[in-house]
């Protein structure tokens, strides 16, 4: 399904999106565009939001880490 929808842009845009797409293949180039930009901001919010998580966990992590450290090493000496 589509739907039509009046925008404006600058007139450089429509330069630059005519200079890579044929003729009539505006929407389809503006559509694609529109749905890269929007994954990749998805996906950089994402790894924003995992390294804030990872940083504010650090410490915890590190203290389990080292608290089973030490069994892991009694495991392997007992192979």
């Amino acid at each position: 399904m589509h739907q039509r929808v009046n925008i404006t842009l600058p007139n450089e845009t429509l330069r630059l999106i005519d200079r890579v797409t044929r003729k009539g293949d505006r929407s389809r180039f503006i559509d694609a565009a529109v749905r890269y930009y929007v994954e990749a901001i998805g996906k950089a919010g994402l790894k924003q939001r995992l390294k804030e998580g990872a940083v504010a966990r650090a410490k915890r992590d590190l203290s389990l880490a080292e608290e089973y450290f030490a069994l892991e090493e009694e495991g392997w000496r007992e192979k």
